[in-house]
């Protein structure tokens, strides 16, 4: 399991995510560019210490990261026609979430094998783009048992 962020242009989001991946164990693939600067400053203040932790790959572009999935892209959209509770995973899934200012661009759309919503209430646009991101992996990593170990 792989989590995927196109051009993230949110710091603050990006270090939840980072703090998030880490913790479960889950290695980041973020395409550039990043609407924000990417330096061990920044990222240190974004995401404290476990931006050190998290194992994250950079792509210079869309074609870059292409290139180089493995497995099925599941897109986490706003306009997916697939409810979470009905998407089924897979242990080799790289679960991606778009831009919190645009999301994701039609070629994305396009190249995913599942698009996918999170169900929400009436009257809602969407959920903060690192609360979406927990929901997923969180469903993804339990159909596929790829929790980490239950420690202490």
């Amino acid at each position: 399991m792989r989590l995927a962020l196109y051009q993230p242009d949110q710091a603050g989001n990006f270090g939840t995510i980072l703090r998030l991946a880490a913790c479960l164990g889950v290695p980041v693939d973020v395409i550039e560019p990043c609407g924000f600067p990417w330096s061990d400053r920044a990222l240190k203040r974004a995401g404290m210490d476990y931006a050190e932790i998290a194992s994250v790959t950079r792509h210079s572009d869309w074609s870059a990261f292409e290139a180089r999935l493995e497995g099925r892209l599941v897109l986490m959209t706003t306009r997916g026609a697939l409810p979470l509770p009905a998407a089924g995973f897979e242990a080799a899934d790289t679960v991606m979430m778009g831009s919190e200012s645009i999301g994701a661009p039609a070629e994305v759309h396009a190249r995913a094998d599942m698009r996918v919503r999170i169900p929400q209430a009436a009257g809602t646009r969407s959920l903060n783009i690192a609360v979406a991101a927990g929901i997923a992996l969180g469903e993804a990593l339990r159909q596929t048992g790829g929790w980490p170990p239950v420690t202490g």
